[in-house]
This record gives structure tokens, C-alpha cells and sequence, in this order.
């Protein structure tokens, strides 16, 4: 009984990206992406530590970055499960909340988690090597000469 019950969630998760709606399973990890680069860029240019790093070991400001992540990526998290649930009552003709939480959690949060600490560090360590005045060379300028 159990074991047909985590079949049936396998093989329902499974089938999401060859259904209606299978935009939001693409879209939405970009849209998580997006939100890390973001938050990851006002990280490295405010020097703060990799995100799931700060979380994992300083416990003085767990709830402070915690509720930061939520504040970022909370409403994506929130109009997945939602999309998941009109998917459900649509294909599957019932509501399964827990699935809700996996996909949405899966669609979401992991993309936000995995992305931001990382994208952080390699900011940090582009403008340790290139120096904070990197805008002029982005856009092709020459640095000024010596003197």
C-alpha cells in the first residue's frame, strides 16, 4: 500500500514536464536563477559570505538571512505550489498538497539555494582580480594611462 503510494507520487512528478503547463517547469528555475544573480551581486558588492554558507554556520543571523531568502524567493515558491495545484486539479482531478510543496520546492527553492553562494564567490573573486572600476572595461573603454 505504502510502496503503490510512492510509485503513483514518482510517476506523477515525473509526467509534469510532458503536460499542460510544462512552461512553468522551465521558466520558473529561471526565474529563481534571476533572483539569486541579483541577490548574490548585492552580496559580493556588500562583501557578505556565500549565502547557504552564512546560514549553515552563524547562527546569530540565521533568522535575519533566512527571512532575506524567504523575502526574494518566497513569492516564486508561493506561485508555484499555486500553478502546481491548478496542474493538479486540471490533470489529476484531486489536490495533492505534498506534491505541491515537492515541485514547488524543487522549481524554486533549490535553483535559489545552489545558485547564490556560488555566484557570490565568483563576484567576489572577479573583483578581487579586476578591481571595483570595472565598468569602463565592460563597456570597452581603455584604462587610464600613467603617467
Amino acid at each position: 500500500m505504502i510502496l503503490d503510494g510512492i510509485h503513483r507520487f514518482w510517476q506523477e512528478i515525473v509526467a509534469r514536464p510532458n503536460g499542460p503547463m510544462a512552461l512553468r517547469i522551465y521558466l520558473q528555475p529561471l526565474v529563481a536563477a534571476f533572483l539569486a544573480f541579483r541577490d548574490a551581486h548585492w552580496d559580493a558588492t556588500h562583501l557578505k559570505p556565500a549565502y547557504g554558507w552564512a546560514v549553515v554556520s552563524s547562527a546569530e543571523h540565521r533568522r535575519a538571512l533566512l527571512r532575506d531568502g524567504w523575502r526574494s524567493i518566497g513569492k516564486v515558491f508561493i506561485i508555484a505550489f499555486v500553478l502546481d495545484t491548478l496542474y493538479q486539479l486540471i490533470v489529476l482531478r484531486g489536490l495533492h498538497p505534498l506534491q505541491g510543496v515537492f515541485v514547488a520546492t524543487g522549481l524554486a527553492l533549490v535553483p535559489y539555494l545552489l545558485l547564490r553562494g556560488p555566484l557570490n564567490r565568483l563576484m567576489q573573486l572577479r573583483r578581487k582580480r579586476h578591481g571595483p572600476g570595472m565598468r569602463g572595461q565592460q563597456q570597452g573603454r581603455r584604462p587610464p594611462r600613467a603617467a
